[in-house]
């Protein structure tokens, strides 16, 4: 029996949770910070960072009390060192050093996107490979072969922006609040998908990689389109709100189907784990329900780890030490840049 304590702190939520043999969360405490983001329309680094500072004691002990452990009972701290915010990570890869010299317990080093991935697997029995997997955030949007847990095939990526952070764009373009994809499904429920006909990028020789910059400059121009009534220009723009929300949303979200199922299709992999905080959309969800094969099985992250999360810190932690069951160097470094 393994309890691993997991810190994430690679942006703008500061988590801690407690998990025991990688699969059952005995705590997993988040701290949100989006009501001090919202005016800025987006993460603001610094303030994230400020905030982790703040957060993190009173949320681990939170986390312990709620598992109803000690640190005393703690066996492992797994920590997210990449990527992700640069000041963000070294606030939590501190701590964790920390807290492993002074509990006198090893510490591991994760991946947070891997871990997205990982997120999606916590609530399945037995996990069978190879499979197909798919991260959609805010800061993250690409398609990986998994061969084993550490072992990644990656498939596709953006060249742009990742897929949260188009919806936090448009979001804003559409007068609607921080974080977007809420917003944007919402109003989407409201309109016609096929009113505006945005298509996402398509990346030349690089059939699945993805890239969300051009359908932004669309929308912008729709917007605009959409104001072009002098005499009641607010009007105008509200009842077609909806369809540029709905339309955007249909038109991303059929790209990343599509993408999926060639890489599917072309892999032979009848398995897929979606992780990340857009993975929570239930209009996601029905596009996949309706046009995938019956033969074609996918996973999504059990409630609440979605977004950035501990659980999935811990999670993943408890099978990276158990390859070679030795804690990471002091001088471990945070890295903003690193992939699978």
């Amino acid at each position: 029996m393994t309890y691993v304590l997991g810190i994430e702190t690679t942006c703008d939520e500061t988590a801690v949770a407690i998990v025991k043999d990688g699969k059952e969360i005995l705590s997993n405490v988040i701290a949100s910070q989006i009501g001090l983001h919202q005016s800025y329309g987006g993460v603001y680094p610094e303030l994230a960072s400020r905030s982790h500072v703040d957060c993190l004691l009173p949320v681990l002990q939170e986390s312990l009390k709620q598992a109803s452990l000690h640190p005393s009972d703690i066996d492992l701290i797994a920590v997210a060192k990449a990527p992700g915010l640069i000041g963000s990570i070294t606030i939590g890869l501190n701590a964790a050093k920390a807290l492993s010299l002074a509990w006198g317990i090893p510490y591991v080093g994760v991946n947070h996107i891997e871990a997205h991935l990982y997120a999606a697997m916590m609530g399945v029995e037995e996990v069978v490979f190879p499979a197909l997997g798919v991260v959609l955030s805010g800061g993250h949007t690409f398609i990986v072969k998994i061969h084993a847990l550490g072992h990644y095939e990656t498939l596709g990526t953006t060249v742009d922006d990742a897929l949260g952070e188009a919806f936090d764009k448009v979001a804003s373009l559409l007068g609607l609040p921080y974080p977007g994809g809420p917003e944007i499904e919402k109003l989407a429920l409201l309109g016609n998908p096929y009113k505006y006909t945005f298509k996402a990028g398509r990346v030349k020789n690089h059939p699945l990689h993805f890239s969300f910059s051009g359908i932004k400059t669309s929308v912008l121009y729709a917007v605009k389109g959409a104001c072009s009534d002098k005499n009641s220009p607010t009007l105008v723009a509200e009842e077609e709100k909806k369809h540029i929300a709905a339309s955007f949303q249909e038109a991303v979200f059929t790209d990343v189907l599509g993408k999926t199922l060639c890489a599917a299709y072309k892999e032979k992999c009848n398995i897929l784990f979606l992780g990340g905080g857009v993975t929570q959309s239930r209009s996601l969800k029905e596009y996949f329900r309706k046009y995938l094969p019956e033969t074609v099985k996918v996973y999504y992250p059990p409630q609440g780890l979605s977004l950035d999360n501990g659980a999935m810190i811990a999670g993943l932690g408890y099978h990276v030490y158990q390859k070679n069951k030795v804690s990471d160097p002091l001088n471990l470094q945070a890295q903003p840049r690193l992939p699978l």
